[in-house]
């Protein structure tokens, strides 16, 4: 037996639940476990949007930042 894992538009959620629930040997698992929070989400966009050029740094600053940090 095989497992796929699909993701779907949320408009097309409950079509798509309900045609397979009446397929023989189909089981659904509505895992959802790693699904972004809505606000998460919004907070995230939230922060973007009232980011700054200055608060952005360079890859390379970043790596030795965290070399610093942790090494």
């Amino acid at each position: 037996m095989r497992q796929l894992t699909v993701t779907i538009p949320d408009d097309f959620y409950e079509t798509f639940i309900s045609f397979f629930k009446h397929v023989p040997d189909v089981s659904i698992n509505e895992n959802i476990e790693n699904e972004v929070p809505q606000w998460q989400q919004e907070m995230v966009l939230e922060r973007i949007k009232n980011a700054k050029p200055e608060d952005y740094i360079c890859w390379d600053d970043f790596e030795k930042e965290m070399d610093k940090k942790w090494l």
